[in-house]
């Protein structure tokens, strides 16, 4: 936090993170609002997160073709001004579903934009040698602020409106806009030799992402993983909750699960193990243990444990990831990295969500439960079989792979 650069990072990573939790629940009662049904409810969430996967492979190129910090200030004020104008039309009473549909796209593909320029600044913010505290601090930060983002959602459409928590959004956005103010453009300058098309360069970043064994692997079991977890916990974990343990031991789980995160994170301000990704791989796989406890087990006791396990591991493997990469990609293809990552991630979660409910009717919330546990532990299994991830070792003292 000594580096100026990287406090300025960090706190627009807080701003992105508690926009990207905010923004859907506050336009979820703007539609409730104005008298939208639960299908046209589904039509403008679903649109922000189409966007943004739609868009996070431009948010790549363009990192790498631009200077970050314009990328995360134009999407920043770009944001701003869209959630500015959906809360004056929710206000006025102008709004339709149809016009916040478009807002949300819009909104959507802003955010899908900012997301590589934000994972790809950090190596230039601080030291090389304090890229791994740099990236625990800056997600300790976002992971809060995400927690914040929610529950002020909650609160302001209660005590005030739906307009009212747009427009804090938007404030938000705008601050991460304005963070950057004073970063000189030195800061921020990377050489660009022979620049070519967009789609040229997102083909070379396709080819850097092949290139590496441990990236596409990696990236293909966490795929796997998160589709497996958003699933069971987001969509039958409630189910379970209701009629078993109930609501409220529902909701302590799931901060058990942030504080688990947290504590991760602060874990790995010291913890420098040479393998860093490989053993982030590994406790990935107490992903697994929430979802056989649903499934076995669904009490209080058992299920915290399980949450704040799988909070840590879900920040030992993030961040070894995020030092990995920072350390093995170079620095002008490092954000087209960041969005096909981020892409896979994306589109795996949507994808259990939407596969739990019917799998569950079929076969049982149970067996989907352990159909789950058991998919973690392959994915994680899967990816150990690689040679170059088991291998991939941190830098100084270790060697650089590119395999």
């Amino acid at each position: 936090m000594r580096h100026r650069p990287f406090r300025q990072l960090a706190a627009a990573r807080c701003a992105s993170a508690f926009d990207k939790t905010m923004a859907p629940v506050v336009l979820a009662f703007a539609v409730l609002d104005i008298g939208g049904s639960t299908l046209d409810l589904g039509l403008v969430i679903g649109a922000r997160s189409l966007a943004l996967v739609a868009c996070v492979l431009v948010g790549g190129v363009a990192a790498d073709r631009w200077p970050r910090v314009r990328v995360v200030r134009g999407s920043g004020l770009a944001s701003a001004l869209v959630l500015a104008a959906t809360a004056g039309s929710v206000h006025s009473g102008c709004a339709s579903v149809h016009t916040l549909l478009w807002l949300s796209l819009a909104g959507g593909g802003l955010a899908g934009i900012s997301l590589p320029a934000l994972s790809a600044l950090t190596p230039q913010t601080v030291p090389e040698e304090l890229i791994q505290q740099a990236n625990a601090t800056a997600r300790m930060g976002a992971n809060a602020a995400m927690f914040l983002g929610a529950s002020a959602a909650g609160m302001l459409v209660a005590v005030f409106s739906a307009a009212v928590g747009i427009a804090v959004d938007a404030a938000v956005c705008l601050v991460m806009a304005l963070c950057f103010l004073g970063v000189s453009r030195a800061q921020d300058a990377r050489t660009r030799q022979g620049r070519t098309s967009p789609v040229t360069e997102l083909r070379e970043g396709w080819q850097e992402f092949t290139l590496r064994q441990w990236v596409w692997v990696t990236t293909l079991s966490f795929a796997v993983i998160n589709a497996a977890g958003a699933g069971g916990l987001q969509v039958l974990g409630p189910v379970v909750a209701d009629a078993s343990f109930g609501r409220a031991t529902w909701g302590f789980a799931l901060a058990a699960q942030t504080v688990g995160m947290l504590c991760g994170a602060l874990l790995v301000t010291w913890w420098r193990p040479v393998h860093a990704l490989r053993n982030g791989v590994v406790l990935s796989a107490l992903e697994a243990v929430p979802l056989a406890v649903l499934a076995f087990w669904p009490s209080t006791l058992p299920l915290v444990i399980a949450m704040f396990l799988s909070g840590v591991a879900i920040e030992q493997f993030g961040i070894a990831w995020d030092v990995s990469l920072q350390e093995n990609v170079l620095a002008d293809r490092l954000a087209r990295i960041y969005a096909y990552d981020t892409l896979g991630s994306y589109v795996a979660i949507p994808l259990g969500q939407v596969l739990a409910g019917p799998l569950a009717d079929r076969l049982g919330v149970r067996a989907t439960l352990v159909t789950g546990a058991v998919l973690v532990a392959v994915s994680v299994v899967g990816a150990l079989c690689g040679d170059s991830l088991r291998s991939l070792t941190r830098r100084g003292g270790a060697t650089r792979s590119n395999s």
